[in-house]
């Protein structure tokens, strides 16, 4: 799923670190948004609607829309699309209560 080769963009490789989601263990690299950390390992729903509890993904990756709010280290709705991976962070999928 990741880009390993650009012809224009040169990646430099950052530190793969662990942390958790639903309190098991994941990987991504450091400093990359959660989400995407979250997609590039299988995750495609990482929460859900207000009202119909449909599963929601990634939509707008810049942290204008509320498609990946989760519980990032107790904190609610924190926007996973731009909150960026650190060694050991919580996070938990948000279930929402009509």
């Amino acid at each position: 799923m990741r880009i390993k080769e650009h012809p224009i963009i040169e990646w430099k490789e950052k530190k793969k670190v662990s942390f958790f989601l639903d309190g098991k263990p994941v990987q991504g690299y450091e400093g990359e948004p959660i989400a995407v950390a979250l997609f590039e390992q299988g995750f495609k729903s990482i929460s859900e609607s207000l009202v119909y509890h449909r599963p929601r993904g990634l939509f707008c990756c810049i942290g204008n829309c509320s498609s990946c709010l989760m519980k990032v280290d107790g904190i609610p709705n924190v926007r996973t699309c731009t909150k960026q991976v650190k060694e050991g962070m919580q996070v938990e999928t948000q279930k929402r209560e009509s």
